[in-house]
């Protein structure tokens, strides 16, 4: 029964998906930038071919999860996830090494001035994340600036122990790292005792640094560090979906605006938008949907 249930389910995507037949040996199908293209599916064609992704580390549960997902529903496809960076990925679009890049940061106006568009498939929040030993567990936006920049360097300062705080954050370039500063308005003013390149290390270094503060996914957070409130007020799916929560940004598939999608990789596009099985994963990985 489960078998017949995921043929249907398969067979259903194949009919809703947008994107255009293409003679054997040739996979592409021309879109509009967004994944959609001018024709149906056939609801008989199989879906074989992989779909490359490049870019933010953040996202990598998510992307994750979806990756297996679509590939549970289609035998002869693979999503291939290349955890570079939001700048990398969305450079690897621009050099057409990728077809879909990831970003955890919305496109500069410089970058759609290149011909990509973003589109939105969820939201995050940045959570502000210290070490278990650590007692402070609220910060106001304005304290949490003052670590950033260097202007408060001692945890008794905020409440805490008498410490030395170390603020760690990641490297330039980072859709993490643009996102925090951009909302708690220090960009290009940081003083970081550790720049890291992936949310992984930047949550390791964290949890194994006397003293330290850095921020990360929360999509990624474990219980290996500690979650801080930001002016009284946790991060979480509501809190996001409220506006309560302070630091939050956008996860971003980034395409070219007049591109030629291949079509697997508009299949994959369309089902993650479109499909509620999409959205339900997003939200396990520990997004928030966008619908």
């Amino acid at each position: 029964m489960r078998k017949l249930i995921s043929l249907l389910i398969a067979a259903t995507l194949a009919a809703a998906v947008l994107v255009s037949c293409s003679s054997e040996g040739d996979g592409d199908t021309t879109t509009n930038g967004s994944g959609s293209s001018d024709t149906a599916t056939s609801a008989t064609e199989t879906i074989t071919g992989t779909v490359t992704t490049n870019g933010s580390t953040s996202m990598q549960s998510v992307i994750g999860s979806l990756g297996e997902a679509f590939e549970n529903l289609h035998d002869g496809v693979t999503v291939e996830y290349s955890p570079t960076g939001s700048g990398t990925g969305i450079q690897a679009v621009i050099d057409e090494t990728c077809e879909i890049g990831l970003s955890s940061r919305a496109l500069k106006d410089t970058e759609t001035a290149e011909g990509l568009t973003g589109t939105v498939i969820a939201y995050d929040a940045i959570a502000v994340i210290v070490d278990s030993a650590n007692t402070v567990t609220d910060l106001t936006l304005e304290q949490i600036a003052s670590i950033f920049t260097g202007k408060i360097t001692n945890w008794s300062e905020v409440g805490g122990e008498d410490a030395e705080i170390v603020v760690i954050g990641r490297e330039a370039g980072s859709g993490t790292r643009g996102g925090f500063e951009e909302i708690v308005g220090v960009e290009d003013a940081c003083d970081y005792d550790q720049e890291l390149t992936s949310t992984g290390d930047v949550i390791s270094s964290v949890s194994t640094t006397p003293g330290a503060i850095g921020y990360a996914s929360l999509a990624s957070v474990g219980d290996s560090v500690v979650t801080v409130a930001v002016g009284g007020v946790m991060p979480s799916e509501s809190t996001v979906l409220d506006g309560t929560y302070a630091i939050i940004r956008p996860f971003v598939f980034v395409t070219k605006t007049d591109a030629t999608l291949s079509t697997v990789a508009a299949a994959f596009f369309e089902w993650v938008t479109t499909s509620e099985d999409a959205q339900t994963i997003i939200q396990s990985a520990g997004a928030v949907p966008v619908s």
